[in-house]
């Protein structure tokens, strides 16, 4: 008996872009049912819409579906640290994720990643999400934030008093 589990790239750019994007860029993942509202919950989300977000721009990665990871033969489906893995590295590029509800034993596990959960008490729009981060970032971004894109290696020169102009 063979078991066939499906972990489905909706856009295989992911693979090939990797952590690399210009200067100042957040990549941040959010979890969604219908890729209009972040309405997923860590473990039982179908998709993650991935976007690179500065204070001007938005860039819409891919998405990545999670198919149900079962045994076509039985039924079973796959354990749930093997569900866990595969979600956590979809989000291997990324600094922020975004969920309705994560457990304890995977927030740990998504920050071990050094991947930020932020979990949100009610359904909401992405754009609006997206909206509210570009504006975060604009506004100067809290000292977490600034430490999760600089980790990323996505941040520019700081400038100086040196500078001229």
């Amino acid at each position: 008996m063979s078991s066939i589990r499906r972990l489905s790239l909706v856009d295989k750019r992911l693979r090939e872009i990797g952590a690399e994007r210009p200067a100042g860029t957040l990549r941040l993942a959010i979890a969604t049912q219908d890729m209009k509202r972040l309405n997923g919950h860590f473990g039982s989300a179908e998709r993650f819409a991935i976007y690179d977000v500065t204070p001007d721009s938005l860039s819409f990665i891919g998405a990545v579906v999670f198919e149900n990871l079962s045994d076509e033969l039985t039924g079973q489906r796959t354990p749930h640290h093997e569900r866990l893995a595969a979600k956590i590295a979809v989000l291997s590029t990324c600094q922020l994720f975004f969920c309705i509800g994560i457990g304890g034993p995977s927030a740990a596990r998504v920050i071990s990643a050094n991947i930020h959960p932020i979990k949100l008490p009610r359904p909401e729009g992405i754009g609006a999400l997206l909206a509210r981060v570009q504006s975060r970032l604009k506004a100067g971004p809290p000292p977490w934030l600034r430490r999760a894109i600089a980790q990323a290696g996505a941040t520019g020169r700081k400038a100086s008093l040196d500078d001229k102009g």
